[in-house]
């Protein structure tokens, strides 16, 4: 991984994904360090002239009417992070506090928020050594800032609370000294410009829309292994077909699946059965797998819109001119992580009902349960309910954060995103639907082996049933299953199974 540059232009999320996964190098431009002197720079100059500044001058939400004298304004600031960081439950892990802290680079980056260079400084040197504060997951409703979650983030800066460094959890002080560093001191509105914010809901969407993208490409690679292996037809993901409706991931998905499938004996040796019409779990593939990626690209270019925003309030845009605004508030991002949670929903949905299919059995070709014996074993019975109990789970997390909304700061904030709760659950989400793909692909790839083993399969599925082959015993009978489904999701989760057809045939 090479060294990122923060500078005032847009990134995009490819470049920030990295972070997710490990530590790595991050540098401003020249550009940016000067909009961030320059920013502080007006600051000072609307503070002298007398200005009142929300969250400088004054109090904070309902607060705002109480004028604060500048020989409290520094305590203001602590005050501010202190009480703010009321975070509970579990903490985030390593990849999105690291993004979060990136996110937040770059809003400040802008030159819209009146920081000193020093802070911007103490988040880069953060980010460099990967000290890592301690975020708890819960307690943002994604309006006003991720306002709970950032106040954990900046305990960390000034030497206050938990931090991860060197494979150790310490205090933020200890970690500092170690590095070489020294407590960030805030000064007029630097806390306010750290708390405030949507990092920690657009850190989620960046890790959702990644893990997502890897899950719309395996829904068409699952989806194709099982349309062989049920012996359904391929001549209805023919582009011709497709090219009457104006859905390019309609397309898209299609085209997968056709190419996929080329040169199958298998799909040829059923080309003459009395077999009219396949269920709509395979001949619709296209139309929910392609829908769901239309979706996903929305999503995407929301993520990653607001990931390159200016996200603070008050805003500075001159010497002269301070405005205040909402751009703290999170609901596009809460609105595009609800949309894509439906979307992914929808792609394990229609792949527990092809599972589901082959538990009735396949004409004769295939005995019920995909069991050798039927009767004597059970075969995949409990994996089909499995996969059931997550597309109902599934259903309950797809239900929409972001139309739910809770007033607080005694009614100031009085609409709220839950932006990061979107988030979370959308993670949720992907993971199951992770599990359900891995089922359905250890039923088909069973399937085909032990009972289409002498035809040829496709092009693209051998490519996938010879990576299975090689990782789970694909002719026992029955045993314990999850360790095969296990093995086969961490194939998914590790991008294997996209990359390995990708080297065979043009996956979209």
């Amino acid at each position: 991984m090479g060294t990122l540059t923060i500078s005032t232009n847009s990134l995009q999320l490819a470049d920030l994904v990295p972070y997710l996964n490990g530590p790595g190098k991050v540098r401003l431009s020249l550009d940016a360090r000067k909009a961030i002197k320059n920013s502080h720079k007006n600051l000072k100059t609307l503070l002298s002239s007398g200005t009142n500044i929300y969250g400088v001058n004054t109090g904070f939400g309902k607060l705002s009417t109480v004028s604060i004298p500048e020989s409290d304004q520094k305590q203001l600031q602590l005050n501010l992070v202190r009480s703010h960081a009321a975070g509970v439950g579990k903490p985030f892990d390593h990849g999105i506090t690291r993004l979060t802290m990136i996110l937040k680079l770059m809003t400040l980056s802008k030159g819209y928020s009146g920081v000193r260079f020093e802070l911007a400084q103490q988040l880069l040197d953060f980010i460099n050594h990967d000290i890592l504060p301690i975020i708890p997951r819960q307690g943002s409703v994604g309006a006003s800032g991720d306002l709970a979650p950032l106040s954990h983030l900046s305990m960390g800066l000034i030497g206050e609370g938990d931090v991860h460094f060197q494979d150790r959890i310490m205090p933020a002080m200890v970690a500092i000294k170690e590095a070489g560093l020294d407590p960030l001191v805030l000064e007029a509105k630097e806390g306010l410009s750290l708390i405030n914010g949507t990092q920690v809901s657009s850190a989620l969407g960046i890790k959702a829309v990644s893990e997502a993208e890897n899950i719309i490409k395996t829904a068409d690679i699952s989806g194709a292994l099982s349309v062989e292996a049920s012996l359904s037809s391929r001549n209805v993901f023919e582009r011709k077909i497709h090219a009457l409706k104006k859905h390019k991931g309609q397309l898209a998905s299609a085209g997968n699946v056709w190419r996929a499938l080329n040169k199958s004996k298998i799909v040829d040796s059923h080309a003459d059965c009395d077999r009219i019409q396949d269920p709509y779990s395979f001949r619709c593939i296209p139309h929910v797998h392609g829908s769901s990626r239309e979706l996903f690209n929305n999503a995407k270019e929301i993520i990653e819109n607001e990931a390159n925003s200016v996200s603070d309030n008050p805003l500075i845009f001159s010497d002269s001119e301070i405005r205040s605004g909402g751009h703290f508030h999170a609901e596009a991002v809460a609105q595009a992580l609800d949309v894509l949670s439906i979307a992914i929903s929808e792609i394990g949905s229609i792949s527990e009902r092809r599972i589901h299919y082959f538990m009735k059995g396949i004409d004769d070709k295939v005995p019920m349960f995909v069991a050798n014996d039927p009767g004597l074993e059970s075969g995949f019975m409990l994996a089909q309910v499995t996969a059931a109990a997550l597309v109902s789970e599934n259903k309950t997390l797809a239900h929409p954060a972001s139309i739910d909304s809770v007033s607080t700061s005694a009614g100031q904030e009085d609409h709220v995103s839950m932006a990061p709760w979107s988030g979370r659950k959308c993670l949720r989400i992907i993971e199951n639907v992770i599990q359900i793909l891995a089922i359905e692909i250890l039923v088909s790839a069973t399937t085909t082996v032990k009972f289409h083993g002498g035809k040829q399969p496709g092009v693209g599925t051998k490519k996938i049933l010879d990576l299975i082959k090689q990782n789970v015993n694909l002719k026992q009978g029955d045993h314990p299953l999850y360790k095969d489904i296990s093995t086969i999701a961490e194939l998914i989760r590790s991008v294997k199974i996209v990359n390995t057809i990708s080297r065979s045939i043009k996956l979209e």
